[in-house]
């Protein structure tokens, strides 16, 4: 798709669009692809849970925090952007234990549907396509093996040891898997991609071909 080409609904539906996946897959990146050649908003649902994590640890209770995703995909906590706070290791564990209490997960999942109403969107999780958004018209499942995602973190981020990381990834994912609210799994009709041996190249154009023949038939080119 041309960047100057925009993609519109023939009836008039907000397009959604569900990617899940464990930690370090990739989905971040994908989704920010497919936002961007798709004119959708997108939001990054993990994030939310990070700001809970941070509001906690202020000794802010869960019936005071506030949070909105702007357009531009900033992250706001009571009226103050607190994105640049929220991607660290400290939050990566942190936000897997509170999106654990059923509690948050309902207020937030209430607030991520809300988002979708308001028009096409692509949405990036653990639970999007299975009790986000169960209806979305796209739905991606994006896997690699710990291995290669712990590689990919620490080649991110730099300072981290494989070590530590594989260590990490792996108690997140048990932790995300074996939950009894909404655990991590693929929807049965989402469309999985093995990103363990392509490039990120690779993924963004296989999950944009994905998009571009399933939205085909009611979305086109103008």
């Amino acid at each position: 798709m041309s960047s100057n080409e925009q993609w519109t609904s023939d009836v008039g539906d907000a397009v959604r669009i569900a990617i899940d996946g464990p930690a370090a897959v990739g989905k971040t990146s994908i989704g920010r692809a497919l936002a961007k050649a798709f004119a959708c908003r997108f939001v990054e649902t993990g994030k939310m849970y990070r700001a809970v994590a941070l509001a906690f640890d202020r000794g802010i209770s869960l019936e005071e925090i506030r949070i909105e995703v702007t357009n531009s995909g900033h992250f706001l906590l009571n009226g103050e952007d607190v994105t640049d706070l929220l991607h660290t290791s400290q939050y990566d564990q942190k936000s897997s234990e509170v999106a654990a209490q059923p509690e948050v997960r309902a207020r937030l999942v209430e607030l991520q549907r809300a988002i979708a109403a308001e028009g096409d969107v692509v949405m990036e999780g653990r639970d999007i396509g299975t009790i986000v958004l169960p209806d979305a018209d796209i739905k991606l499942f994006l896997h690699a093996s710990p291995e290669i995602r712990a590689k990919r973190r620490v080649k991110q981020r730099q300072a981290d040891s494989y070590e530590d990381t594989l260590h990490e990834l792996m108690q997140r994912d048990a932790r995300d898997q074996n939950r009894t609210i909404a655990p991590l799994k693929a929807a049965r009709d989402a469309t999985i991609i093995d990103t363990d041996h392509k490039t990120l190249a690779e993924v963004i154009s296989a999950a944009l071909n994905l998009v571009r023949e399933q939205l085909g038939r009611h979305c086109h080119g103008s």
